[in-house]
């Protein structure tokens, strides 16, 4: 009788230690679920600010473009520098 007390209660400690160890990779679980969530949310943001640059860059090209268009049109006469 003695000992199935002492392997009812050895179970019951490896049950604890069971659920103590599922709720800490729950937690886990979690933490790498809101870091994922983190990352996905900062590319997303990242892909935003890549095609504002983008769009930025072409707007400075047509501006250059444009300006050196404008520049041509200035000629110092011959001999002047």
């Amino acid at each position: 009788m003695q000992e199935l007390v002492v392997n009812a209660k050895r179970m019951n400690d490896l049950l604890a230690a069971i659920s103590t160890a599922a709720s800490e990779q729950s937690n886990g679980v979690a933490q790498v679920g809101t870091a994922v969530s983190d990352l996905d949310r900062m590319t997303q943001q990242n892909v935003a600010q890549v095609e504002q640059t983008a769009a930025a860059a072409a707007a400075l090209k047509d501006q250059a473009v444009s300006l050196a268009g404008e520049v041509a049109k200035f000629r110092m006469p011959a001999g002047q520098h």
